[in-house]
């Protein structure tokens, strides 16, 4: 995984696990990867791993069944998608609209490219 200078390491994970869950991949009520076993897909220490799981807990998206391991909780999907829908639209959305208007970039024109983007990722 490549890592972004700008954001801590630990949330790029977390951004990664909660895209595994969003896609499917890691589906709601399962087990996810261990702190062990994804320290070493990331090639990360598994400390940073630790504390990404962490924060996805308090966050309640995974829960830890002790001696078990860790599992995406039910509504991870729905809580994912809250926390990252706040994040976008506080962060990253006043930014990428200073950029648009900057550049004298048109909606109908970021309209289709969207269009075409979510046609060639996602279909």
């Amino acid at each position: 995984m490549d890592f972004r200078e700008k954001q801590a390491i630990y949330l790029q994970i977390a951004d990664y696990v909660c895209e595994k869950i969003l896609l499917g991949q890691w589906p709601p009520g399962e087990r996810i990867p261990s702190v062990r076993d994804l320290g070493i897909e990331l090639e990360v220490n598994p400390n940073t791993v630790v504390r990404t799981y962490d924060f996805l807990q308090q966050k309640s998206i995974i829960f830890n069944k002790r001696g078990i391991g860790y599992f995406a909780a039910d509504d991870a999907n729905n809580r994912i998608t809250a926390y990252r829908r706040e994040q976008f639209l506080e962060t990253e959305l006043p930014v990428f609209f200073r950029t648009m208007y900057l550049l004298n970039i048109d909606l109908k024109e970021i309209e289709q490219r969207y269009d075409d983007f979510v046609k060639a990722e996602f279909n």
